[in-house]
């Protein structure tokens, strides 16, 4: 395969072989070194190498000016900004920065496309006063103010331009506008020939730039394609289309160059791939079939979204060696960026000298964390996870810490400060010039712990992360700017702006690179990552404060030109190559997934001749099916622990349990494996039950024997929430109900207390007479099991027991939601067979008990009051002949000859040594 370089310079050594008096300009610095290959390959004698530019090297050398860093311009603008604002229409940095990038980035536009700024602000000023016309000739003073900051855009950018050019530097639009005015001075000075090499989507100064130096005499050398140019809808080709109608140097002179690649036969495989893991995992696949074919020669991996670097690099096969990766990765996709990013919330949460458990797990369980926290061998941070947890410590003190992690210090740090010092530390009384020196002495500690690990890629990352944090330094020193708040703000907002350029030997080994370090190069086997919409092409991105009319009617590019960009990068990468493989994300339920992207829509809709193309959708190897748990006998020792349980009292729950799922029953009865244990920062479904259970134990244990008044109700209206307030410290081991979510389930607690108070009072108002007999009744009772020999005893505690007009009624409060179809049955074999009636099982349980270890006589009621459902009142136990028959709530001797009957039967299969305890499916 002859590459586009290795093409262009075969056409100009046929014609110039003193190649030292040529400069060449190509789109970045990775094409450059291309280029500088093919021609020491093809020279046969030894010359002065010839000056290699990328673009952005070429104008600052044209304009004379340097390129200012994105962290220097914020702060040069923001003094800008403090000089021409009136103070009290002034904005700290915090709140400049959240709109002072995107006004940058406009500033940027308008002059790369040598927009005459009076023009356009004018315009803007109009539209925005436009915006904000009314009727009525008074506006308010916020309108006011809103307009005068448009008006004044001219004024921030003529400012900021004197103060850079007066520096001698500037931001990339600056640079290319102040270069179009050095062009003559230039050429007069400079009579080496230039070639321009492999440029597509030109900005208007590149155009002009171009322009100028076509008619002294240069050469252009586009990479295009006859399939692109020929055909007048093809976006790949829209700019070189126009360059080559509209500039007045190829009405005379030949276009070169568009070849007739594309067209060649090529195979392309198109792939569906759940998840960015799946696709990096996909690759893998890949390049192992490859290495084994011995075809990964001329092999490059071109990541559509470059937040797959990571994944990518751990899904490479190890046994690739000479891994190359090129290009500007975003920083914000490092580890170092996740992990600087838990700092920072971290830093957010502190008050008062203590930090919420979460925030802090957060940052010491981050993989990154891990060998800073490990001492001789032991994970310090698991351990402090579980003593969090253990004593479900929600609020973290500084001599939390310090005892946790006694022994780490930061070695970097000029002090040998304890690691904990530079982790956790308070807001009060701290500069955000202390807060980035802290940075830079993690970033430091981290290089000399990751400096014995051979992780030259994330030594890369650290290193990126020391210089951005050095900058912020050195422009807080001077310009005195930032608040803490402000720093962790303007950190997120720099971070998106800033790349790590891998610099690797792009000659030689597998090639790992962005979409924009594709240009001028070509691999014979191309694999692309992400061909998504949203990804190629990005869609309708980018922040802007001008309007899309108004860039229309000033030549700045929109998003229909940024696709077309998109697509002349997909179709180039394409265009030489004789196996691609397009990757896709094919998860319709993530963000940026499911939705291939138009550019595989037009390959297979409009196919090449030549073009094998096959479509496929990878299904990662489903992980066979979890088998179901296997049965497990009844062995001697385990009877011995069920008949231990069975002295002890089988209790209604447990039993449900079983009802529920066997093998649940059995590791959680016999076996007491319970769910992990977590910290309760919120209140929990199970412990806000305790609390009300227990609150209305104290409300109504005083009043057993008495009948239940309105001022009894009164009393206890006054006095729950206090109760609750004690039991909520007693659950919750002290920790703080008093703001964010556990303040909701304090309140939640209380309001459940209020409205049943409520219906409570509704009950005695309607004429009812209610006598509380019993509160919160531990019971346990012995059964006669058939065909066991060992005793068997049922327990449990029944919440309250009162008289309703004379009625006795056991009653089970809960906290949960019950429907009264769920305490209503029909056949009494539902009981210990379908899950569904374990409310009416359990509240026939804690009948049975009250009535064998008490003198209450037969018939009686059960009921249950949920808490959640409180409009449906008490929902009485009821039998039913059929699904619309009457409800009979009686509970009588007949009843519980039905029900002990199924009780029996459970108990008597959890105690049969020959019925294994097995999984039952749960609908």
């Amino acid at each position: 395969m002859k590459t586009f370089l290795a093409e262009v310079v075969e056409n100009i050594l046929s014609r110039d072989k003193n190649i030292s008096d040529i400069t060449f300009i190509v789109p970045g610095k990775r094409a450059g070194v291309f280029l500088k290959r093919e021609l020491q390959n093809r020279m046969t004698r030894t010359v002065f190498a010839p000056r290699i530019y990328s673009v952005e090297e070429f104008v600052q050398e044209l304009s004379g000016l340097t390129l200012v860093s994105n962290i220097q311009l914020i702060f040069e603008f923001y003094a800008v900004y403090r000089n021409i604002t009136p103070e009290e229409q002034r904005e700290d940095f915090y709140n400049f920065s959240k709109w002072a990038q995107v006004m940058l980035q406009d500033f940027n536009e308008i002059d790369r496309y040598l927009i005459p700024p009076e023009a356009i602000f004018s315009h803007l000023s109009s539209v925005k006063e436009l915006d904000h016309w009314y009727l009525s000739d008074q506006k308010t003073p916020l309108q006011e103010q809103y307009i005068a900051f448009w008006k004044t855009l001219e004024h921030y950018y003529t400012a900021l331009r004197d103060e850079l050019l007066g520096k001698q530097c500037g931001y990339q639009g600056l640079i290319y506008r102040e270069a179009i005015e050095n062009i003559e001075h230039y050429l007069d000075q400079n009579h080496q020939k230039h070639i321009f090499i492999g440029f597509n989507a030109l900005n208007n100064a590149e155009a002009a730039i171009l322009q100028d130096f076509l008619a002294s005499g240069a050469e252009v050398f586009w990479d295009t394609d006859k399939a692109f140019m020929e055909d007048p809808e093809h976006d790949a080709g829209l700019f070189m289309r126009q360059y080559k109608t509209r500039w007045k140097h190829y009405e005379k002179h030949p276009f070169h160059t568009i070849s007739d690649h594309f067209s060649n036969a090529k195979d392309i495989d198109i792939t569906g791939i759940p998840g960015k893991t799946g696709q990096a995992m996909y690759v893998h696949t890949i390049l192992s079939k490859l290495k084994n074919e011995g075809k990964l020669e001329n092999t490059a991996v071109v990541l559509g979204n470059e937040e797959l670097l990571n994944p990518m690099l751990n899904a490479i096969p190890e046994e690739l060696e000479g891994i190359n990766i090129t290009g500007g990765f975003p920083l914000a996709f490092s580890p170092v960026a996740s992990w600087f990013h838990a700092f920072f919330q971290t830093l957010e949460s502190e008050k008062h000298g203590t930090w919420h458990y979460q925030n802090v797990i957060n940052l010491i369980t981050h993989p990154v964390s891990k060998p800073l926290l490990t001492l001789h061998g032991n994970d310090l941070a698991e351990k402090f996870v579980r003593h969090i947890q253990d004593n479900n410590m929600v609020f973290i003190t500084q001599e939390h810490l310090k005892e946790a992690f006694t022994g780490l210090t930061a070695a970097s740090a000029d002090d040998n400060t304890p690691l904990t010092g530079l982790l956790f530390f308070s807001k009060n009384g701290i500069t955000a010039g202390d807060v980035i020196r802290k940075c830079i002495a993690l970033t430091m500690h981290m290089k000399d712990i990751y400096a014995r690990q051979d992780n030259p890629v994330f030594l890369e990352y650290l290193y990126r992360f020391y210089e951005i944090f050095n900058q912020i330094d050195l422009f807080d020193e001077k310009y005195r700017a930032l608040s803490v708040h402000a720093l962790t703000g303007i950190y997120r907002e720099l971070l998106l702006q800033q790349t790590v350029d891998f610099q690797g030997e792009p000659l030689e080994g597998l090639q790992v690179m962005g979409v924009l370090e594709s240009r001028n190069l070509d691999y014979e086997t191309v694999i692309l990552t992400s061909v998504n919409e949203g990804d190629l092409p990005s869609g309708k991105s980018g922040n802007s404060f001008i309007p899309f009319d108004i860039k229309i009617a000033y030549g700045l590019p929109t998003y229909k030109e940024k696709d077309a960009i998109y697509a002349y990068h997909f179709y180039r990468l394409l265009q030489r190559a004789k196996k691609v493989y397009l990757l896709y994300n094919s998860d319709s339920g993530s963000f940026d997934g499911g939705e291939k992207s138009r550019f595989i829509q037009q390959l297979t809709t409009f196919p090449q001749e030549k073009h094998r193309i096959r479509e496929q959708m990878a299904v990662p190897d489903a992980a066979p099916l979890p088998p179901t748990a296997t049965p497990v006998t009844k062995t001697p020792s385990l009877m011995e622990a069920i008949r231990i349980m069975a002295e002890k009292g089988f209790s209604p729950t447990s039993l449900s349990n079983y009802i529920r799922n066997p093998m649940d029953f059995y590791k959680q009865a016999i076996l007491k494996i319970s769910d992990e244990y977590e910290v309760e920062e919120t209140i929990a479904a199970n412990t806000l039950g305790t609390i009300i259970h227990d609150t209305l134990e104290d409300l109504y244990k005083p009043l057993t024997g008495q009948v239940l008044t309105a001022a009894h109700l009164e009393d206890m209206k006054k006095r729950a929430s206090g109760i609750i307030a004690v039991k909520f410290g007693e659950v919750y081991k002290g920790g703080d109900f008093s703001r964010g979510k556990n303040l909701l389930s304090y309140e939640v607690a209380k309001q459940y207390l209020r409205n049943f108070l409520q219906a409570e009072e509704k009950r005695i108002e309607e004429g009812n007479t209610i006598k509380i007999i019993e509160i919160e009744s531990n019971l346990k009772v012995k059964l006669d099991v058939p065909g066991i020999s060992h005793p068997v005893f049922l327990k449990g505690k029944v919440d309250r027991v009162e008289t309703i007009n004379g009625t006795l009624c056991f009653i089970d409060y809960k906290t949960g939601k019950v429907e009264p179809s769920d305490v209503e049955i029909t056949a009494w074999e539902d009981l210990i067979s379908d899950y569904k009636y374990s409310k009416a099982f359990q509240l026939l349980c804690y009948s049975y008990m009250l009535i064998q270890s008490s003198s209450y006589g037969l018939p009686v009621e059960a009921a249950i009051i949920s808490f959640k459902n409180l409009r449906k009142g008490f929902m009485k136990f009821a039998k039913k002949e059929g699904p619309r028959s009457e409800r009979d709530y009686a509970i009588t001797p007949e009843t519980f000859e039905h029900f002990t009957g199924q009780l029996y039967d459970l108990i008597g299969e959890i105690c049969d040594p020959s019925v294994p305890f097995a999984e039952k499916e749960i609908v």
